[in-house]
């Protein structure tokens, strides 16, 4: 099978086809672009938001295109524009691959945490663009631990666990616990043997484990120990995804991909609109809390988790 049968075979599965066709075209009448860094699920979920909520806004469908990052390496190697409209990168790769070229219209990247968009900014060079912004994944300090807050009233001591990539936000993360009446007990790891050999010292220090996403601290090799062991010391955790309270974490705070594409979208309306790109990177505006109700019955507690984000949202106004 050729390759380009197998990417016409793939777009028709995702339902892609034709705003892939559009984007090679680089037709006049396309004024926006998402590129999806691959076939992942919640890049096409975060895809399907944008387009959804550009067309309810008066945009018509045949102005949008979609395409693959991959396609954009091929029309770079050709020496083509890669994004010759406003573009919306979903994942790290999408925003690789179009900060490798010249950045000539607003690019804004979703689905990406903080740290892998500052990285990618540094080495593209491009860190200075007022063409280049970003819509993070990662959820503020100060959410999280007003979450902490709500749910756990009587939790005062906060443990984190800090790696390579998460160290670089203790010193915020504890003047953000101060603001909330918590004292901070955090340990920094380089490995894994560190983190055997800290956590459950942290934790008999501890009334609530806030996992950060670091790679090296969380992945799918460490999450079942530290679970267990949070579990058997009686301090729960509040997460940063939905798989994680699944797992066994008592709470989650997190983003979904039609959140952070509703909110894309809403910023390349105001583009479109005339708006400029805003000059920073932007917070997730919209957020789910996930419960493990098992793992909360047996510590003794009940929540609901509709509350809990209404409440989060009135303390920071949102609409």
């Amino acid at each position: 099978m050729t390759r380009a049968l197998r990417l016409l075979l793939l777009c028709w599965a995702l339902g892609l086809t034709g705003g892939v066709a559009r984007a090679q075209g680089s037709g006049p009448s396309v004024r926006v672009v998402i590129v999806s860094s691959d076939t992942a699920v919640a890049y096409a979920q975060a895809a399907q938001a944008v387009v959804d909520t550009l067309v309810r806004q008066g945009v018509a469908r045949s102005d949008i295109s979609q395409v693959f990052a991959s396609e954009l390496v091929l029309r770079q190697q050709s020496g083509l524009p890669l994004c010759p409209a406003v573009c919306v990168a979903l994942g790290s790769e999408a925003t690789r691959v179009l900060l490798a070229g010249p950045v000539k219209s607003p690019v804004v990247s979703a689905l990406i945490p903080r740290r892998s968009f500052e990285r990618l900014l540094r080495s593209s060079g491009k860190a200075g663009s007022a063409l280049v912004s970003a819509i993070y994944l990662d959820q503020p300090l100060a959410r999280q631990l007003a979450l902490v807050r709500l749910a756990l009233p009587q939790a005062r001591r906060l443990a984190v666990v800090l790696g390579p990539e998460s160290s670089a936000f203790a010193a915020n993360l504890r003047v953000v616990a101060a603001a909330h009446e918590m004292s901070l007990q955090d340990v920094t790891v380089n490995n894994l043997d560190d983190l055997a050999a800290s956590l459950p010292q942290l934790l008999a220090q501890s009334d609530v484990l806030l996992a950060l996403a670091d790679p090296l601290v969380f992945n799918s090799s460490t999450i079942q120990n530290i679970l267990l062991s949070s579990f058997r010391a009686r301090v729960p955790m509040v997460a940063f995804s939905p798989a994680y309270v699944r797992a066994g974490a008592l709470l989650a705070l997190y983003t979904t991909p039609v959140q952070a594409g509703q909110q894309a979208a809403e910023v390349v309306l105001g583009i479109l609109r005339g708006r400029p790109l805003p000059d920073r990177a932007m917070e997730p505006n919209d957020f789910e809390v996930g419960v493990n109700t098992q793992v909360a019955r047996s510590l003794g507690w009940s929540f609901d988790v509709d509350v809990l984000r209404q409440a989060l949202r009135r303390q920071e106004r949102l609409p």
